[in-house]
């Protein structure tokens, strides 16, 4: 077995046992969906969400938020602490690097973001009649570029925050913004336009309108992709400039 595998398998059993991580990233978005799904208004299909019913639209919010608390919260908070802590200079010493470690987080986390989006969506096609996407590649794509995105903001975190409980706290600010503007509280399609233009280049909203578009076999949007891959270019470039080791 690989130092990274090792290295990947050990990092996911501390992650689990954090009872709260594995809650709200693989329960407590079943939870939202079985909420929600629940109430009537859900069910109802407004003219400005072309056919679609509000409930199949909050399947992928419920995905996008478990990524945005993997991203934004969990991400940097591990990563930061481990400076903080001086794991991260003692593993250089090590074949387990330094670098070998940021690896085996970002791989067990997006693991965590596909086992997540497989629960919610089984719950949602079986018990509320979500339809499948249309286009699976599209909306495989749609969760990977969303993925990279959030990802790319964390490590950014992770690179300027002294702390780990400071790189909790700026995840968490960011975190309900950016949310609100993907349409957790109310979908995009039914904002007023000025937010829904401020929405367009914010990184959960852009994933949102993807995997919208594979649920319902629409072309993709260019100004999305171009989005998420901005903020993968941008803050992937400056957390690698930024990141410290100690």
């Amino acid at each position: 077995m690989s130092v990274f595998t090792k290295i990947t398998i050990t990092e996911s059993r501390l992650t689990l046992r954090d009872p709260l991580y594995a809650f709200f990233t693989l329960l407590f978005p079943i939870l939202l969906v079985v909420i929600l799904g629940n109430v009537p208004t859900m069910q109802e299909a407004p003219p400005e969400l072309g056919g679609l019913r509000v409930i199949d639209l909050y399947a992928g919010l419920a995905l996008g938020m478990a990524i945005g608390i993997i991203g934004l919260q969990g991400l940097p908070s591990v990563l930061a602490t481990y400076r903080e802590r001086g794991i991260l200079r003692r593993l250089a010493t090590t074949p387990a690097a330094p670098p070998t470690l940021l690896a085996a987080q970002l791989v067990m986390n997006l693991v965590t973001v596909l086992v997540s989006m497989v629960l919610v969506y089984t719950v949602a096609i079986l018990v509320f009649d979500v339809p499948f996407p249309q286009n699976p590649a599209l909306f495989l794509l749609a969760v990977l570029l969303n993925c990279a995105g959030a990802f790319s903001i964390g490590l950014l975190l992770a690179a300027v925050a002294p702390t780990g409980k400071t790189a909790n706290a700026i995840g968490t600010f960011l975190f309900f913004p950016l949310m609100f503007f993907a349409g957790l509280w109310a979908p995009r399609e039914l904002m007023p336009e000025a937010l829904q233009r401020i929405g367009d280049f914010t990184p959960f909203a852009a994933g949102q309108d993807l995997m919208t578009d594979a649920l319902t076999g629409q072309s993709p949007e260019l100004l999305s992709i171009t989005v998420l891959v901005g903020y993968l270019v941008i803050c992937g470039t400056a957390a690698i400039k930024l990141f410290r080791w100690e």
